[in-house]
């Protein structure tokens, strides 16, 4: 494994990353501040008095800084309308232009608002999806062509005190970029240095960056690599975290978690926007909560460290799954498992609907869908009942063993009872550990020797992901190859909460940022207050963010925004309806050819609005069908899949 700088200077200890200041207005944004929440618009930016509505209604749920649309010089032309409103109003809040393809809209806006945002892969660039081959001086003439676009708007917000962010997306990376780097998170780092390197040549500073993907994964890796490479050139750059067009529901909140959890969890991060296909006062509170779990983060305290993460940086940029034997469906190259939590309840068959099981008495038979959780865990209870083939049941050890069939029956053993106990399964053995059991070597000793366990492991530290991570690292350290399940639990009023869910955010955090980085084997809730179905949705869901476990229809449905050529919402809602049991199947629902096709990155069939009233349709991003009717094009895009071959009906 090769050896590569590590892009925070202690993963077990919290510390947020030092970076400079900068002034956005009134506003300051730093490591010096809180992490700033913002938000974006989804009006027409023409129409004042909507948006200015709307503003107000970000700010009072607790928006720091809103981001409009400017994709002409009109649209830039009218911010000063919309902050005059703003001010009339008694309102004040910074202002943000997002700026695409229109140098001339920027350098107006810059002169308006308090911060500007490029898109380096659009700012300079009409991206025509061509594999160039560049000699070292056809690229240096790209880089002079740049900078003559370029540096016109930093000496204009240099003038006007106006910040910037550049802000490179995955899916919309330069043909020159794409040529050199590929479609990669490495290409999406040097797309904003080209930017970065010419505002230092020029001696500005207000800058923020961010890596915006729709990939969780992918943005991850993007902004770590980006931190290394600034961390090279002695770069403290503010950073803006957000996974772009996240989607809308439990989904588009567990693949933010995700993301930008992973990633506050390091200390990374300054600025963050949940991007929802909701209306924008909605993302609001879940950045809140997001960034409020690391307002006086208390420290980690470890009695043990692992040092094998800081020596194999290379997992943190590249995805490499932990090598682990194969037990019974665990491990290995399976998907990781679901268990379902009834501990010590009388189940009955109506039961199971929760879990993704449902029984037809009068046909006497199980039908099971693609959210079927693999275990359930009944404590000292059993089930009157036969299960469906394929949920297998897990018990205490002393119920375990006077069960007579212990075909699909597994004991679940804590650390304790693991170390004295003589009878273990043949087949399957479940052991319930803490991080702090995993320091006594008696117990990492008889893991080793027992090839036929799986690992349950649960934090009991308030910081649940460096100390599971450093965990992890130790079983590497002793080279421990049984699969690792998360046993998660979160404080009764975290798992009441509504509607926020923390714990579901919390979850999404813990197991889903271990899981993107090759880490975990399944999902295991260990408390239950909350509703079985709650809990295994959630399971399902952070699998499918971390791309670990497909088990549904995958949307990538931008946020909305003054460019929206149609109700995203309504579109997204229609399309879910009819397309949601196409499992595995990525569809990108975007509102303007701005987020499509570019920013639709690897989503298998597009539908991008492209005029008023009209919809193109892609596959890949290849254009397959132009300026369709709007109330034809849902029709047509399932005729288009099925075309393609990957349609099926629906059993509901």
């Amino acid at each position: 494994m090769s050896k590569q700088a590590l892009f925070v200077a202690n993963l077990n200890s919290y510390t947020r990353r030092i970076t400079r200041t900068v002034n956005i207005g009134d506003l300051q944004m730093g490591s010096n501040f809180p992490i700033r929440i913002q938000s974006m618009t989804t009006t027409d930016t023409m129409n004042t008095q909507a948006s200015v509505e709307q503003i107000i209604r970000m700010v009072d749920a607790g928006c720091e800084l809103v981001r409009l649309t400017a994709p002409s010089i009109n649209e830039a032309e009218n911010l000063a309308n919309i902050k005059a409103e703003l001010k009339k109003r008694n309102k004040y809040v910074p202002l943000v232009a997002d700026i695409h393809f229109t140098p001339n809209a920027a350098e107006m806006a810059a002169r308006i608002v308090e911060k500007v945002r490029i898109n380096p892969g659009n700012y300079a660039d009409k991206k025509k999806f061509q594999v160039l081959e560049y000699t070292d001086a056809d690229y240096e003439a790209e880089l002079s062509r740049i900078r003559e676009k370029f540096v016109p708007l930093l000496k204009i917000c240099k003038e006007y005190g106006t910040a910037l962010r550049i802000g490179t997306n995955h899916g919309s990376l330069s043909d020159r970029i794409l040529s050199r780097y590929g479609d990669t998170p490495l290409g999406m780092v040097e797309s904003a240095m080209e930017f970065l390197r010419i505002a230092e040549e020029e001696n500005f500073y207000n800058i923020v960056l961010s890596m915006k993907a729709s990939n969780p994964q992918v943005m991850v890796q993007a902004y770590r690599l980006l931190v290394q490479t600034m961390n090279q050139n002695n770069m403290q750059y503010p950073l803006h975290l957000g996974v772009t067009e996240a989607g809308d529901g439990d989904d588009g909140r567990i693949k933010s978690a995700l993301g930008i959890g992973a990633l506050l969890e390091d200390g990374l991060g300054d600025t963050i926007r949940v991007s929802l296909t909701e209306d924008p006062e909605f993302e609001v509170p879940v950045a809140k909560q997001l960034a409020a779990r690391y307002e006086n983060r208390e420290e980690l305290q470890l009695s043990k460290t692992s040092t094998w993460l800081s020596e194999n940086a290379s997992i943190f940029y590249q995805y490499q799954k932990r090598s682990t034997q194969a037990v019974q469906n665990f491990g290995a190259n399976q998907v990781p498992r679901v268990i379902a939590n009834f501990e010590d309840k009388n189940i009955q068959p109506s039961d199971l609907v929760q879990i993704g099981y449902t029984f037809n008495e009068a046909l006497d038979k199980w039908s099971m869908s693609e959210l079927g959780a693999d275990y359930i865990y009944l404590g000292k209870t059993t089930a009157s009942f036969m299960l469906p083939i394929g949920l297998k049941a897990i018990y205490k050890p002393e119920i375990w063993q006077i069960i007579p069939d212990k075909t699909n029956a597994f004991p679940l053993f804590n650390a304790s009872e693991f170390l004295a106990t003589q009878v273990l399964s043949k087949s399957l053995n479940f052991v319930h550990v803490s991080t702090t059991d995993c320091l006594n070597q008696l117990v990492i000793e008889k893991l080793k020797n027992t090839q036929n366990a799986v690992i349950i492991l649960s934090s009991n530290q308030a910081s649940v992901l460096p100390d599971l991570r450093n965990t992890l690292g130790l079983f590497m350290e002793n080279e421990i190859k049984n699969p690792v399940v998360f046993g998660l639990s979160y404080e009764e009023k975290l798992v009441q909460a509504d509607p926020i869910n923390l714990h579901m955010l919390y979850a999404s955090t813990d197991a889903g940022s271990l899981l993107i980085d090759g880490f975990g084997d399944g999902i295991f809730y260990i408390n239950s207050e909350v509703s079985a179905k709650r809990l295994n949705d959630i399971s399902f869901g952070i699998l499918q963010a971390a791309r670990t476990r497909i088990s549904k229809t995958e949307y990538i449905s931008c946020p909305s925004c003054g460019r929206t050529l149609f109700d995203l919402q309504e579109t997204t809602a229609m399309i879910r309806k009819r397309t949601d049991h196409l499992k595995g199947v990525k569809i990108a629902i975007m509102g303007c050819i701005v987020n499509g096709p570019g920013e639709m990155a690897d989503a298998d069939y597009g539908y991008v609005g492209s005029g008023p009233g009209k919809i193109t349709l892609y596959k890949g991003k290849e254009v397959m069908k132009k300026s369709i009717a709007s109330e034809h094009a849902v029709d047509e895009l399932i005729q288009l899949i099925k075309e393609d071959g990957n349609w099926v009906e629906s059993e509901a």
